[in-house]
């Protein structure tokens, strides 16, 4: 009798595993647990834990690479003017890909792409007078960046920053402009999406709006522009860029 009821019961145990079979977690976890056994057997706990992915292994060799060699820079920086230094990143990518020589058409040099009078300001402000010089150009281009953060008081954090980098990559005259047109609409010109809806009628062919609201053919603080498009993009591009860093890195 006894017997019988083990039997029974291995019958059962073995009917229910075939039909309705093991859970994945648990199958998955038997599994690794199996291969971290023969993994730390044979190469002890050290290098197990040098196998495991670090969060700057998941992006790109070019973020990789001006981690390592500017991340302490870019962090303390970051931190002092009240950043997120992943942002900072993200803008850095944007401007130079990474490029310590990148010079733009309009003279903009460094990693931070800054522009020759910004420079000049930043670099006296700053008593720094080789703003070519890579952690020079980090620090002067996220000085630059809170300077214009905090013409954006009031507007809620996700506006501020865009509105933030609209106005590094426009300047900040097309940004009031745009906040002028917005106004004009009964729009927040605190907010991005207002802005964003503004600045493409800055260009010379609305200049008959213009006139309506400053009373001659152009925007009174930097007139007519005519690359929204890129701005917007720019804009686009650093806040993809910054999600993708938020997710990878710590």
């Amino acid at each position: 009798m006894r017997f019988r009821l083990k039997y029974a019961f291995f019958w059962t145990l073995f009917t229910t595993i075939t039909m309705f079979g093991c859970s994945p977690v648990s199958e998955n976890a038997a599994r690794k647990g199996r291969i971290d056994a023969i993994v730390g057997e044979n190469l002890g706990p050290r290098s197990v834990r040098e196998l495991q992915p670090t969060a700057e292994s998941l992006v790109d060799p070019s973020t990789r690479m001006i981690i390592h060699s500017y991340g302490s820079t870019i962090k303390k920086y970051a931190d002092e003017y009240g950043f997120d230094w992943r942002l900072i990143l993200a803008v850095m990518k944007a401007e130079s890909r990474f490029s310590r020589e990148a010079e733009s058409d309009k003279g903009a040099t460094g990693l931070m792409q800054i522009m020759p009078m910004t420079s000049n300001e930043v670099g006296k402000v700053l008593e720094i007078k080789d703003m070519a010089h890579p952690k020079n150009n980090i620090r002067g281009g996220v000085y630059y960046l809170r300077k214009l953060y905090n013409l954006f008081e009031g507007a809620e954090p996700s506006d501020r920053i865009k509105l933030t980098l609209a106005a590094y990559n426009a300047g900040i005259g097309r940004v009031y402009d745009a906040q002028v047109l917005a106004a004009y609409f009964h729009d927040n010109p605190r907010k991005w999406d207002a802005i964003r809806d503004a600045l493409p009628l800055l260009s010379k062919r609305f200049y008959t709006l213009h006139r309506n609201i400053w009373g001659q053919d152009k925007p009174r603080v930097a007139g007519w522009f005519g690359n929204s498009r890129e701005t917007l993009a720019y804009v686009d591009r650093i806040m993809d860029y910054y999600d993708e860093y938020r997710l990878l890195l710590n």
